[in-house]
């Protein structure tokens, strides 16, 4: 079916789509209302950990639709209890709250700090409520998130912004040491800067901040919405560098495509009181079903270590490339990276690659002088020659 044939004016306009409607996806691969098919190195933002409909999440829609889809919040269900369990076995947290966005678990961690803050005062008896964060950081899209985020345009977009959120420099210690006041409770970060331009912080850097934090007496918080569950090849970013943060979140890839995030702390930080954090969908039975089958998946034996390998082998593939067209070369960990073009040409390259026949590639560009690739979990290698032989087509159609 054309695009044409479908009336689309009923959603509300938010972004420029393409004129493509997709209808079915396997793996890597969507395909749209024409039967085009498009290897996908989007996967939905970071979503689809395991690629398009994969079995065990069908399999586990399947099952708990058939048994109990939400309880309400105010009762205990066991696909959440055994997903919590699943977590807290594998990190350095004890507590879970269930949310439905990323959004949402970050807008949850920003208020059981202030939370935290408020019932442990400093020496002097202040209130703490400010949580440093950085710029080029993301942390979504509700007002306090936003302000949060140190994304450019965001401090006037929907002004006046949410008090408390100092902007330091990621890498750079010193400039995270100058923010803190008695009013300080928490420095927030992404281990890997993922709508910044896929930017990690160093091992160096995640080390002394912890060292910071502890020294002063604040909560460090890692959001690993988007480098969490197995993106970097291990289990959680903040594994990299062998530290133990006080507070994570996740999103995208623990619900596999479907909406659900979590909120994790250590013991001592689980300060909430009854009334003080909820959610209608928090935590439901049929989205954290689908959680447990995809961190059994993740946690299968040599699962994490073929991210790793598939990482280090699209690294490579992006420095041949990059070699070959003279580009600036790659970053990033594990299969969240990203190709530096050197000039302002990403948004033509995702348009031409779309529009490859007679197969497309889906990429994205969160800068204009940037591509980021968030491939499945389970992309192979075979599928990971196709992306470099479909960018080279694309660089050598545009002149590149």
């Amino acid at each position: 079916m054309e695009f044409n044939q479908y009336e689309v004016n009923a959603l509300m306009f938010i972004t420029n789509r393409p004129q493509i409607v997709f209808t079915e996806g396997s793996g890597m691969w969507m395909t749209d209302s024409t039967g085009k098919r498009y290897l996908d190195y989007l996967q939905g933002w970071a979503v689809n950990c395991l690629g398009h409909a994969p079995q065990c999440i069908s399999d586990a829609l399947v099952a708990q639709s058939k048994k109990l889809i939400n309880p309400s919040p105010a009762f205990f269900n066991e696909p959440s209890i055994a997903l919590a369990a699943r977590l807290t076995a594998n990190s350095c947290f004890d507590r879970v709250f269930f949310a439905s966005s990323g959004a949402e678990a970050n807008e949850g961690a920003i208020k059981l700090a202030r939370k935290y803050g408020k019932k442990f005062k400093n020496a002097a008896g202040a209130n703490r409520y400010e949580i440093i964060t950085f710029d080029h950081s993301f942390h979504g899209r509700t007002l306090a998130t936003m302000s949060a985020s140190g994304k450019p345009g965001w401090d006037t977009m929907y002004a006046p912004q949410v008090d408390g959120f100092p902007k330091a420099d990621l890498n750079d210690i010193a400039s995270v040491e100058r923010l803190i006041t008695d009013k300080t409770i928490g420095v927030m970060l992404e281990p890997v800067q993922g709508e910044g331009g896929v930017i990690p912080a160093t091992r160096e850097f995640m080390q002394a901040l912890r060292a910071l934090t502890k020294e002063r007496g604040i909560l460090l918080m890692v959001d690993e919405v988007q480098s969490g569950m197995g993106r970097t090849g291990e289990l959680f970013a903040y594994q990299l560098s062998g530290i133990e943060p006080d507070i994570m979140t996740l999103g995208k890839g623990i619900g596999g495509g479907v909406p659900l995030a979590a909120l994790l702390c250590r013991e001592q930080i689980a300060c909430f009181e009854p009334g003080e954090q909820g959610g209608t969908y928090n935590g439901n039975p049929l989205m954290t079903a689908v959680g447990v089958a995809v961190a059994d998946a993740l946690l299968a034996p040599g699962f994490l270590q073929s991210v790793k390998d598939k990482g280090a082998y699209l690294r490579q593939g992006l420095l041949a490339l990059s070699e070959q067209h003279g580009l600036q070369g790659e970053r990033g960990e594990g299969l969240l990276r990203a190709l530096k073009l050197g000039k302002d040409i990403g948004p033509q390259i995702v348009e031409a690659a779309r529009n490859l026949e007679p197969l497309g590639l889906l990429l994205n560009s969160p800068r204009p002088d940037l591509l980021r690739f968030m491939p499945a979990l389970t992309v192979t290698h075979a599928e990971i020659d196709q992306l470099l032989a479909m960018l080279s087509t694309v660089m050598r159609q545009l002149g590149h």
